[in-house]
């Protein structure tokens, strides 16, 4: 994974969680009466104040909650926190070590100790549905403060205990199946990631928007996100921080993963043999916006394509498309990075849309079933236009050549 600017690393060793494990050591039938209390507990606040139910779900959702029962509660879980309970339960055990040991102690209104299951339902909440802290905060029955705080804590306890579900393939094997599976898209040979970028809006402060540091090529305040993409549409390396007026090749250059890969120790496996004298290395593909480099694989820009070009572009189009999917399910899912973020402290922000790029890999990692419901779409940058970047490494364009010839049969052997 690449750097993320304003994040710290730990000397702490990560300790991995067997996904099975259950939350705070407690089993399902006890998961299953919290899920009861706190149920009803969002029951009453939604039905003292119907403008929470804007941000908690949609207006049928109302006559759900108003009705829960211990039979029902269970169907109603995935629609609230858009994970299943095997999946909330593997993110409880995740962060009970780090959220527990601290000294702090929140409650709720009444007075009530909240337990590690109400604190992980607070954060992924807020996470989830970009609600207002104290839309959230109502629901809950606690105070704005407190969800901002026991948010932040599971921020920095995922960052501890999750990264491993974040990292580049770190076998032989790991990148081999990668790259079948890349193949089995749309031909590609030797591929091993698709890269993208989106934008992360930001409603700035007064003071703050007379600089224009963070205004991006379509007038709007924004930090990008960089995310290279495996075939399961699963995040594989990240970079963000950056301002939005940067252009894509800008934020590239700045990332770890390119100095790996220019110093020969990223995409450094086995090479392919596409004629005589001609050898593929591993890639990635992007979009126009980024550069035509020996190890990232471009489409062709123009009109008027010769036939090997224009199938080669459609094969391009058709990899690259799972890095569009793989940002625009991020933004669906976890909501406070798709929603206009209101005067977010720019250091902590990196480490939110982190955690949301880790929790994006579990729900993957642990198969949940919610993938099955959610719709697929390409659309995670609406108003932007695409980049064109006119750097071509001459290595590079021979190859490019040499793949789309080798691609539409046209190569000698």
């Amino acid at each position: 994974m690449g750097p993320v600017r304003g994040y710290k690393k730990r000397k702490k060793v990560e300790k991995k969680v067997e996904p099975n494990a259950s939350a705070s050591g407690s089993s399902e039938d006890a998961s299953l009466d919290w899920w009861d209390v706190i149920s009803q507990r969002i029951a009453v606040s939604l039905g003292i104040c119907f403008i929470c139910l804007l941000f908690w779900i949609t207006s049928c959702m109302f006559f759900y909650l108003r009705n829960l029962s211990p039979s029902k509660g269970l169907d109603k879980f995935e629609s609230v926190f858009k994970i299943s309970r095997k999946t909330f339960n593997y993110i409880c055990s995740l962060v009970k070590e780090h959220m527990l040991s601290k000294s702090a102690h929140f409650t709720f209104g009444n007075g009530k100790p909240m337990c590690l299951n109400d604190q992980v339902a607070i954060a992924l909440r807020r996470l989830g549905s970009g609600a207002s802290l104290i839309a959230v905060a109502e629901l809950f029955g606690t105070n704005h403060s407190t969800v901002s705080q026991v948010t932040w804590r599971f921020v920095e306890a995922m960052e501890e205990r999750g990264l491993h579900h974040l990292q580049w393939p770190s076998t032989e094997q790991e990148i081999t199946d990668v790259k079948i599976k890349f193949e089995r898209l749309q031909g590609l040979p030797n591929c091993c990631g698709a890269i993208d970028t989106t934008h992360i809006s930001m409603l700035l402060s007064s003071s703050e928007m007379q600089s224009n540091v963070w205004i991006d090529q379509e007038k709007n305040h924004s930090m990008i996100l960089q995310a290279i993409v495996d075939p399961d549409m699963r995040f594989r390396d990240i970079v963000t921080g950056w301002p939005g007026k940067m252009n894509d090749f800008a934020v590239l250059q700045n990332s770890a993963f390119f100095k790996l890969c220019e110093k020969g120790e990223r995409l450094n496996g086995s090479k392919m043999k596409l004629s005589e004298g001609t050898e593929l290395r591993e890639y990635i593909v992007g979009d126009s916006g980024f550069p035509l480099l020996p190890w990232l694989v471009t489409p062709y820009q123009g009109k008027d394509l010769l036939a090997s070009m224009a199938e080669f572009n459609k094969r391009h189009l058709a990899t690259r498309v799972v890095a569009e999917r793989a940002l625009a399910r991020l933004k669906e899912m976890w909501r406070i990075i798709h929603r206009v973020m209101w005067r977010p402290d720019k250091h902590r922000l990196p480490r939110i849309i982190l955690v949301c790029c880790i929790l994006h890999n579990i729900v993957i990692d642990l198969e949940d079933e919610v993938l099955d419901e959610l719709p697929l779409s390409h659309h995670h940058d609406s108003g932007y236009k695409q980049q064109i970047c006119e750097f071509a490494d001459k290595t590079a364009l021979v190859l490019r050549d040499k793949l789309s010839l080798f691609l539409s049969g046209g190569l000698p052997p």
